[in-house]
């Protein structure tokens, strides 16, 4: 019995003591770091990933403190991604404060889907408390870069979709440059070479890409509907694409009128021959690669035709059989 007793109490002041080491190290040890610290969380890192970083970098000594507090509090899902900055001696509670409310964040990673205008960028910047949307807009709207020995009309198309690590505050030139960075890479070797090959300038074929960007669900169609607008415009032919319409507009419709093919701007090419006057979205990489490496095809026309394909003609007969297939 007297056995029995001794080794509860022993197994009690172990208990006692781990409490005591878990709580000392959590909210009284300040020992770590020993000096300013940048620590970068990526999207996507799982609450282990971060323990690992924030040990290498010499900002906690030991995981399991701020993995057992993180546990109590239920907030080991809630640690933001982004680049932190620790200053000297913090406790490990602290630690995770500054992770789960943001409280150290210098910079935020910033996703940009393809396909997004510049508006939507900005937008997507202030949500991700960058900046504010309209400064970002303006200065979208406001400048410009050589491409191709072209200088653009605007930042429109040239802001290359991807994710971003961002410093919070940043100007609206710091993140143009990193996003035109990132077009520039995304530009195919031999866009020049191509570009003179199709009769366009790199710029028109970064507007080309726009639009197949806006019009093409899958990959495989991209090549084909780059295809149909360049044949298009060999025979002067309106393009016709409704995502024209739809940058044209004053807010997205998810369906167009009979009034809306009729806006006036010099962006409706149901009114207009030849190319808008600038990308309409930013395209994406696949959509950048068939802008300067279109399909070789007759085919004039298509139409979606569900599943995320569409269905391609040459003749108009051709088109209005795929259209009463597709659209029935």
């Amino acid at each position: 019995m007297k056995l029995l007793r001794a080794l509860l109490f022993l197994v009690v002041a172990a208990a006692i003591v781990v409490v005591a080491l878990l709580l000392y190290g959590a909210f009284f040890d300040r020992s770590r770091p020993i000096a300013r610290t940048r620590v970068v969380i990526p999207s996507g890192a799982s609450f282990d990933d971060v323990l690992g970083r924030l040990r290498s970098a010499g900002v906690i000594a030991h995981a399991l403190p701020l993995h057992v507090l993180a546990r109590l509090r239920g907030e080991e899902t809630k640690v933001r991604a982004g680049e932190y900055r620790f200053v000297p001696h913090e406790t490990e509670a602290d630690v995770l404060h500054a992770l789960v409310t943001q409280g150290a964040t210098v910079a935020e990673w910033v996703t940009i889907p393809e396909g997004f205008t510049d508006e939507q960028i900005a937008q997507r910047l202030q949500r991700a408390g960058v900046g504010d949307a309209a400064t970002f807009a303006r200065s979208f709207a406001a400048a410009s870069i050589v491409v191709g020995g072209v200088r653009t009309h605007g930042l429109e198309g040239f802001l290359f979709p991807d994710t971003y690590l961002v410093p919070v505050g940043a100007t609206p030139q710091q993140i143009e440059e990193e996003l035109e960075s990132g077009f520039l890479a995304a530009l195919p070797a031999d866009a020049s070479r191509r570009a003179r090959a199709l009769h366009v300038s790199v710029p028109q074929a970064v507007t080309v890409a726009s639009l197949v960007e806006r019009e093409a669900k899958l990959d495989k169609d991209r090549p084909m509907i780059a295809g149909v607008i360049y044949n298009r415009l060999r025979l002067h032919m309106p393009l016709q694409v409704d995502a024209t319409i739809e940058y044209a507009l004053p807010h997205h419709k998810q369906e167009l009128s009979r009034a809306d093919l009729a806006v006036r701007s010099p962006y409706n090419t149901y009114l207009h021959t030849g190319l808008p006057p600038t990308p309409i979205a930013n395209p994406g990489r696949a959509s950048l690669e068939a802008a300067f490496h279109p399909a070789t095809t007759k085919a004039l026309y298509y139409v979606y035709c569900g599943g995320g394909g569409h269905v391609f003609a040459e003749t108009l007969a051709q088109h209005q059989a795929n259209v009463a297939r597709c659209l029935r």
